[in-house]
């Protein structure tokens, strides 16, 4: 272990850009996608199960083993929409439905207006094939979520309004791998 690395692992769990000590063997430039889902190496003080997102860096992080990690590309919520804290999965839905909120409406009406009572799940549906909803720790529903999209080329952007989208093969694979009450971490 490097100086670096040691430096890395004794910075508290808030520091996120810590999380990461080393990266897989990168493909050739042309062929490489930042947002691919990767095996990386992550501080072991996380625990083996849980969800950790770092928001400014576009990557969320499913904990496979002791200071491993599979990380995927999300998009996250654009300015003052960034959502961070701690949830836990509450719920799980394939091919979930989706009802802007009254806040998303209000922002943008023309968009959001016409599905003030809800969009059914599909393949038109922003939410794209899977959700995972988070709840916070008195059992309410955060709003937040992460779920698939309809628009892949948005991911490593700030573009949604506060949940953490993923590329529908991503979270579909997610979903299957992580149960009801999983930790998510989000800064």
């Amino acid at each position: 272990m490097n100086r670096r690395q040691m430096i890395l692992m004794a910075l508290p769990l808030i520091a996120a850009p810590s999380l990461v000590l080393a990266q897989a063997t990168p493909a050739p430039a042309q062929t490489r996608d930042p947002y691919a889902p990767t095996e990386v190496a992550i501080r072991e003080d996380f625990e083996v199960g849980s969800i950790v997102v770092v928001s400014k860096d576009f990557f969320l992080y499913h904990v496979v083993a002791p200071g491993r990690a599979v990380r995927y590309g999300v998009a996250v919520g654009k300015d003052e929409l960034v959502w961070k804290g701690r949830a836990t999965i509450g719920r799980k839905v394939e091919w979930p439905s989706w009802t802007p909120t009254q806040e998303m409406i209000k922002r943008n009406p023309g968009q959001y207006g016409k599905w003030a009572g809800g969009m059914p799940g599909g393949p038109q549906n922003p939410l794209g094939a899977r959700a995972l909803y988070l709840y916070n720790a008195a059992g309410q529903d955060t709003a937040i979520r992460i779920h698939g999209t309809t628009e892949p080329n948005s991911i490593g952007r700030a573009v949604s309004n506060g949940c953490l989208r993923m590329r529908n093969e991503a979270v579909m694979t997610l979903f299957d791998q992580v149960p009801l009450g999983t930790p998510v971490y989000v800064y």
